[in-house]
């Protein structure tokens, strides 16, 4: 089996503001990002995927938007091979109510975040009602980890290590830190390891072979290849370009004498049984 943990739902460019779609050019030297999500463009690009795992994004701060609604109705159109989440924006009003909605009336199965884009921290005390939420109802827990290119989406929001005290006080939730982390790598791999139920996604990583494969070593040396499930990132990218770029690391390595990953425990990363792993099983 293999399940992509992390992808994308979202009109674009109907769903951002024109400041993020400006600031969206540093991504890539100055050109527009073209964000366009087509579930058929999607469905060919994940040839070998049996499930995929399907979220939007609410992020007043950096002018991300995404109705619950819109990610129920995209899901509902290939209901054999997506699961939705709902999105959650908690400096805003009613996002309680949003979350209550999103799982009980629009059946979403599991809570994205974005606290650096949102601007806020995962284990801040106004957060404890999502948690208790999420431990109550078996609700898996994806959080943006890592990196951006927006201006006003503070670093210090994005740290895998603001996860640890989440886990300590709610130990039974399924957490999900996106990318590793990048660029935390380290510090995302000591929290993955420390906590049984917490884990990291390698989406959109593969295109950053050297620092994803420093990244792997890591993982191997510490031995918790088990905590990381396979992610795309789509549209950033997609499951067939992640898949070929694992299999590729080694390839980069050709001529030196450094370590190399373990190439069934990659094959093992990218046929994880995700959905069992977090209770998401049909």
């Amino acid at each position: 089996m293999i399940v992509d943990v992390h992808s994308h739902a979202w009109e674009y460019p109907r769903h951002f503001t024109d400041d993020f779609r400006q600031q969206a050019k540093r991504a890539k030297a100055g050109v527009e990002l073209d964000l366009t999500v087509r579930l058929s463009e999607y469905l060919e690009s994940a040839s070998t995927a049996d499930w995929t795992i399907v979220f939007g994004g609410k992020a007043r701060l950096c002018g991300l938007w995404v109705d619950d609604q819109y990610v129920a109705d995209y899901v509902a159109k290939a209901l054999d091979r997506l699961i939705g989440y709902l999105s959650l924006d908690p400096t805003q009003n009613g996002w309680q109510d949003e979350m209550r909605q999103g799982h009980q009336e629009l059946g979403l199965r599991g809570i994205k975040l974005m606290p650096m884009y949102a601007g806020f921290r995962p284990d801040e005390s106004r957060l404890d009602p999502l948690w208790e939420y999420a431990t109550e109802n078996s609700l898996p827990v994806l959080l943006h980890t890592g990196t951006t290119f927006l201006a006003q989406a503070p670093l210090e929001c994005t740290l895998p290590r603001h996860l640890d005290p989440v886990a300590i006080r709610f130990p039974d939730v399924k957490i999900i830190a996106a990318h590793v982390g990048h660029p935390y790598e380290p510090e995302c791999i000591a929290v993955i390891r420390k906590h049984p139920n917490v884990y990291a996604d390698i989406s959109a990583l593969h295109y950053r072979p050297f620092q994803l494969y420093n990244s792997l070593i890591l993982v191997q040396e510490y031995g918790v290849w088990d905590k990381l499930l396979f992610g795309s990132d789509y549209p950033f990218t997609t499951v067939d370009a992640s898949i070929e770029g694992l299999r590729n690391l080694n390839n980069q390595l050709e001529g030196t004498k450094l370590p190399r990953l373990d190439e069934q425990q990659i094959e093992a990363l990218i046929h994880r049984d995700s959905l069992e792993i977090l209770g998401l099983t049909q």
